[in-house]
């Protein structure tokens, strides 16, 4: 199904011209060689320009940019030989490298010259003919002391991609040459068996190596497979390489150049955890894109009107944004991608309408509702944001569980309940720096909302403080945030090493009747340092909480420790409210 949405997505960019057509693709170059009417070298362009912190940036040649046309498509190379067509690095252009291999370096140089002639050949153009000219007298040997070279050689050797430029144009512009690229690649038919194609359904020749998928994050730089086989125990009936899914020679290119597409748009993907995200619609349109990944990562969302867009397309209506009009209609995919060695996992693949998915995040931000404290300005919380709460503040690195990100997303676009490990997350950093701030409550009270049981009544998955909730681990967690601030005010000018939650807080929360009444005891001696009237109000606020309490549960189940935090938090923050009301 992937390969098939990848596909019916390459074409509608191709009609509409985004995208390159068979036999090219999208090429990253480092420099330019300049070639006289005799084949010889003239000078050496840089086409690097500075990116983040003067890192030196290739410049991509691809469809749907003014003035500049696609280069062929890049071959996959494996350990053998293979050159490309009109570009490549310093071993097949010049046949000169710092790798300490000449005979492999000249077996390079010679594939490359003799792909040009097979290609060339009867290309009347000035050129075309330059070109051959270069490749038939270039002396490899020499190249490292040709004068043209010197002054650009580390950058040459550093394994970018050169091309070359012919009386101050780029020679893969010129008509006659491309048009006799296109008919050596359409006579290729390919040396694989004829089966029939899994994505198209048409019988020919299938690839027996894929095009290379770049940029995902923490796969290999030069690009990794996402169809790959290469263990007897994947080899169904004898069938190595891609035949055990046997992809024709369109469909392979095809699926492909449109997910490196996807991939190379850097205002559309995003990451979280170590799964990288894209996403698109059927029919195409950057706007769809960028809505979604306003609702779901949080991108540009503080924006007022769009949520009221959002909100009329979950009712089915149309929108216009970024100058496009969005159906909540079209069919939308949303695919995760992480790394894996040389190959590439796909952590989910889901389909839906784009008003579907809409649909689903705003039924999980509505899970999510929560008072928050004042500090917080956002009213939203993503799913990055949640995620961060259940990695421990003390590492560097701080990304989620794995499978955690994955799970994630794949639970709240298709409405369905939270993985668990959610939860155990959150939990263990709860325990860890007893601290339980918006978005972990947040996300604790979404996941009951999802999970009904019978120990975490509705009554305690409220927005804000019920108070008339008697749920006995709920007023627990209540009582202890009250046991906190009563602790804070009689310490104002004290600094204190250790506080209550510090000591007691998972033991409270685990083990109530061991721990409360040494709690309350220490409550009273709080109690006394305070002046009359902040006593009392303390003492009253004691009274209405522990006057729904019938003693002490011994012990706390997992559910009912999600009571005692949510009751704590709600507790905290209308203590906080009051106060901040107080003081205005």
């Amino acid at each position: 199904m992937i390969l098939q949405a990848l596909t019916a997505y390459y074409q509608t960019l191709a009609d509409r011209g985004e995208i390159a057509a068979p036999g090219w693709g999208a090429v990253k170059v480092t420099h330019a060689l300049t070639l006289g009417d005799g084949g010889e070298v003239l000078g050496v362009v840089s086409l690097e320009t500075q990116g983040k912190g003067n890192k030196p940036v290739p410049r991509t040649f691809q469809a749907g940019q003014p003035g500049e046309k696609p280069l062929p498509k890049e071959v996959r190379k494996t350990s053998g030989i293979a050159s490309n067509f009109l570009y490549g690095n310093s071993t097949y252009i010049l046949g000169m490298d710092d790798k300490g291999k000449p005979e492999r370096t000249m077996n390079c140089f010679q594939a490359c010259r003799a792909l040009h002639e097979q290609v060339l050949e009867g290309v009347e153009a000035p050129a075309a003919k330059a070109l051959l000219r270069f490749f038939r007298t270039w002396q490899p040997e020499q190249a490292a002391q040709h004068p043209a070279l010197q002054e650009h050689m580390e950058g040459l050797l550093k394994g970018g991609n050169l091309i070359f430029t012919y009386q101050g144009t780029f020679v893969h512009n010129d008509s006659e040459i491309r048009q006799a690229w296109e008919r050596h690649y359409n006579q290729d038919g390919g040396d694989g068996p004829q089966m029939v194609c899994l994505v198209t359904g048409e019988r020919g020749a299938v690839e027996g190596v894929h095009p290379a998928i770049k940029n995902v994050r923490g796969a290999q730089s030069s690009g990794a497979a996402l169809v790959s086989f290469n263990a007897p125990a994947f080899c169904s009936y004898g069938k190595e390489q891609n035949f055990n899914a046997p992809t024709g020679k369109f469909a392979a290119f095809a699926y492909t150049t449109a997910l490196n597409h996807l991939l190379q748009d850097r205002d559309h993907v995003n990451h979280i955890g170590d799964t990288t995200v894209v996403c698109w619609a059927k029919g195409g349109g950057s706007a769809y894109q960028s809505l979604f990944s306003g609702v779901l990562f949080d991108r540009n969302y503080a924006e007022v009107d769009l949520l009221s867009m959002v909100n009329r397309l979950c009712r089915g209506e149309c929108v216009e944004f970024e100058e496009s009009r969005l159906d909540p209609n079209m069919e939308f995919y949303v695919l995760g991608l992480s790394p894996n060695a040389a190959r590439i996992s796909v952590r989910f693949f889901l389909q839906n309408t784009f008003g579907g998915f809409l649909a689903n995040a705003q039924a999980h931000q509505k899970r999510l509702e929560m008072v928050r404290p004042v500090y917080e300005r956002g009213e939203r919380l993503s799913l990055w944001r949640i995620l961060d709460e259940t990695v421990s503040r003390k590492v560097k690195d701080r990304t989620p569980a794995h499978n955690l990100a994955g799970a994630m997303i794949r639970s709240v676009l298709t409405n369905t309940p939270y993985p668990a490990s959610i939860l155990q997350a959150l939990t263990i950093r709860i325990r860890a720096d007893h601290t339980v701030n918006w978005p972990r409550a947040a996300m604790i009270k979404a996941y009951y909302a999802k999970h009904p049981h019978f120990e975490v009544p509705e009554e305690v998955l409220t927005v804000s403080i019920n108070y008339e909730s008697k749920n006995p681990a709920y007023r627990l967690g209540r009582l202890f945030a009250i046991l906190e601030r009563i602790q804070e005010e009689a310490n104002r000018n004290t600094k204190i090493k250790a506080t209550i939650t510090d000591r007691y807080f998972s033991s409270a929360s685990a083990t109530p009747a061991y721990v409360f009444p040494l709690l309350l005891r220490l409550a009273q001696k709080h109690l006394s340092k305070m002046e009359d009237g902040l006593e009392n109000y303390y003492k009253e606020q004691l009274c209405e909480v522990m006057d729904g309490l019938e003693g002490y549960p011994k012990h706390l189940s997992l559910p009912q420790q999600g009571d005692f935090q949510l009751g704590y938090y709600h507790q905290t923050q209308a203590l906080y409210q009051k106060q901040n009301k107080e003081e205005k």
